[in-house]
Formats: C-alpha cells, sequence, structure tokens
C-alpha cells in the first residue's frame, strides 16, 4: 500500500506545478488575454492517480489560485471571475465525489478478488516443492483475464510406497470450466488412496463424471463435455514409473541435453465412453536420478505464434534438460509467453518431477514394488 500511495505523492508535482505555471504566465501575458479558465486541468488530471484527499486538495489550490488572478488584476468580484470560481469549486466537488465512489467500487472489487483467490487456492492447491525423492514445480496460465485457473488442472498425493500425479485438461477453457476441474480434482484426491491400481483409479474417475457431469453441463452441451487426464505413478524405490493416459498428449523424460517423448497408449477421455479396468493400457518406463519428468496440457504445445506456429515444447525443453525443476519452469513460461506475445488463447499448465538420488524409504506398512518393463493392461502394484 507504501508505494501507490508514493506514487499519488511524486505525480502530485504535476497538477502543482501546472497551477503555478498558469498562474504566473497569465499575469505576464497581454490584459486580454485570460489563462485562468485553464486551471481546470489540475483537479481534471489529479483525479486519474489520486484519493479524494489529494484530489480536494488540488481543487482548492485551483480556485485559490483563480481567486489570487482575479485578485491580482482588481477583478475579483465582477460576475466573470465569480462564476469560474463558482464553475472550478463545483468540479473540484464533483472530482472528489467521484473518487469517493471509485476508491469504494475499488474496495469492494479487492475483496471480490481476495475471496476468489481462497476459492481457487482451496480448489488448485499448491503443490509442495518435494514429496518424499521427489522435487516438484509447477505452472498454471490461465487464458481467462483475471482468473488464476480454468479448465486445466493437476493435483499430487503420496501414497504407500509412491507418490500419484494427475494433470488433465477438461473441454472448453476459463472461469466455465472451473466447476468440471473441480470435480476431478476432488475425485483424484480421494480415489487415488483407495485403488491399488491405475486403471482402477481411472475407471473411478470416469464413474465421478458420468455420474457428476450432467449436474454441471449445461442441458445444450449434454455429452459433448469430456476431460483428458494424465495419471502418473512414481514409486519412491526402484527407477519404474507408470503411466496411464485418457487422451492425453504423452509426458517429456528429460535428461542432460535430451528432451524424449514417453510412449503412450491412450484409452478415450473421460466422459466419452468409460472402459472397464481390463481395458485400459499402463506404459511403464525408466524414471532414474536426475531425470526430469515434465507434464503438461494441450494449452502449451497448442501455442500459436503471430505465424501460426506451435510452441515446439520438445526441443525448447531439450535446452534446458538437467535444470532444477523451478528453472525448468521459469524457462518454460517465459519462452511460451514470448512465443504467444504475452498472452495465452487457452489454459496451460505444466508440471516437472525430479528425482533425487535420496530414495525415501516407504513410511507405511504393505510398500508395493512395481513392475519394469513394457506395457501392461490393467496392470497394478505387486505385493513386495
Amino acid at each position: 500500500m507504501r508505494q501507490p500511495w508514493q506514487s499519488s505523492h511524486a505525480l502530485l508535482v504535476i497538477p502543482i506545478v501546472l497551477i503555478l505555471v498558469i498562474t504566473v504566465v497569465d499575469q505576464l501575458v497581454p490584459a486580454d488575454i485570460h489563462l485562468g479558465p485553464l486551471l481546470v486541468i489540475a483537479p481534471a488530471i489529479t483525479v486519474s492517480f489520486a484519493g479524494p484527499w489529494l484530489t480536494g486538495l488540488v481543487g482548492l489550490l485551483t480556485v485559490g489560485a483563480q481567486a489570487y488572478i482575479g485578485w491580482h488584476f482588481g477583478v475579483l468580484f465582477t460576475r466573470n471571475v465569480l462564476v469560474q470560481l463558482l464553475a472550478l469549486a463545483v468540479l473540484s466537488a464533483l472530482t472528489v465525489f467521484y473518487c469517493v465512489m471509485r476508491e469504494r467500487r475499488l474496495r469492494q472489487l479487492a475483496q471480490v478478488r481476495l475471496v476468489a483467490e481462497a476459492a481457487q487456492h482451496v480448489l488448485l492447491w499448491p503443490l509442495p516443492e518435494q514429496i518424499g525423492p521427489m522435487k516438484i514445480a509447477c505452472l498454471y496460465l490461465a487464458a481467462e483475464a483475471e482468473a488464476q485457473i480454468g479448465g486445466d488442472l493437476y493435483a499430487a498425493t503420496p501414497i504407500d510406497g509412491g507418490l500419484r500425479v494427475m494433470i488433465g485438461d477438461v473441454r472448453g477453457k476459463g472461469l466455465s470450466a472451473i466447476g468440471e476441474a473441480a470435480l476431478l480434482i476432488g475425485a483424484f484426491r480421494e480415489a487415488a488412496h483407495h485403488h491399488t491400481s491405475l486403471p482402477s483409479l481411472a475407471t473411478a474417475l470416469e464413474r465421478s463424471v458420468a455420474r457428476n457431469l450432467p449436474d454441471l453441463v449445461p442441458e445444450d452441451e449434454t455429452g459433448e463435455r469430456f476431460a483428458t487426464v494424465m495419471l502418473v505413478e512414481i514409486p519412491d524405490e526402484g527407477h519404474v514409473t507408470r503411466i496411464l493416459s485418457c487422451g492425453h498428449p504423452p509426458p517429456l523424460l528429460l535428461r542432460p541435453g535430451s528432451a524424449v517423448t514417453v510412449p503412450v497408449h491412450p484409452a478415450p477421455p473421460l466422459g466419452v465412453h468409460g472402459p472397464a479396468p481390463a481395458e485400459y493400457t499402463v506404459d511403464v518406463f525408466t524414471f532414474e536420478p536426475d531425470d526430469t519428468l515434465l507434464l503438461y496440457t494441450d494449452g502449451v504445445i497448442e501455442a500459436r505464434d503471430v505465424d501460426g506456429t506451435f510452441y515446439p515444447l520438445t526441443d525448447r525443453a531439450a535446452q534446458w534438460a538437467g535444470t532444477s525443476p523451478e528453472k525448468l519452469v521459469h524457462h518454460v513460461r517465459r519462452d511460451l509467453l514470448d512465443h504467444v506475445g504475452g498472452r495465452l488463447d487457452d489454459d496451460a499448465a505444466l508440471i516437472a518431477l525430479c528425482r533425487t538420488h535420496s530414495a525415501h524409504k516407504a513410511h507405511r506398512h504393505g510398500a508395493a514394488a512395481f513392475h519394469a518393463g513394457g506395457s501392461a493392461h490393467g496392470a497394478g502394484p505387486v505385493p513386495g
């Protein structure tokens, strides 16, 4: 709050200097030239940056300057000067009234923003910087102006012997998709702890979407809403990681100097046609210490520049392979916004996960081991 106050005081020099210049010059020009009416400019520009008190002060100085000019020429009590004084006083009062109303609305807007930000943070919890052996950094860029979230979503939760991560994208963008994103995030946070395999977790999410989505979708869009989701299961011990894609873009695996797309066998998006658990394909790959797994939504790879060129995420990410997740996300954010000219047309989300060398042992009894190599239909943890 101190900075806007100091800025207002600095800008206050402009109308004050303007009042002094007009007052002095008016006394130097020929008698048939009257510059006093130009004093109206001072309160008119003050209202753009100052509050009621400063605006009222400038208005008072303006009236005083006009009165001094009239006194200097011996015409203070003439009808012309009195009308000018009255006009300046009325204008100053109106500008002060406008400032009062503007300040009230700004306070209301600030309160609404606080409530909106609190609601958005409740919906999309910030991910911790580290969970077990995984360092995490995330990025969310909402297409909707003044919004912090939209139709993209992500969540992460520790489970017995590992970590489960979800990133997704509901159909549509901006504020209209927030309800559907909230539905998926809530379902994942609960179901991730109750299902031992990714296929059963995906089935639970599909059932939740099928059960609750009709209440969120307008009647004219029934059957047209869906969500793409990527589920990732990373063990605390061992280097084998599992992923399951429901129509979501495959992640990137970054190693120093390279960025490789992890091959996936995607199932249909959630809300389109719910496969049985046995119909889902779990893809498996090696995720070693110092590797970085980059999850993203299509708002990143479908971002276009002025020439219509898509953002080359794989090529750009390879340049920053080997950096920390925080630096990687920072580089991608800056480069992505530069690519699109500062404004995205769709929501975009990123999660960077880097495995550290310190493997944390499972802290609960019955930690699960994970299969190595290949893909598996309906694969799940194997008891240790």
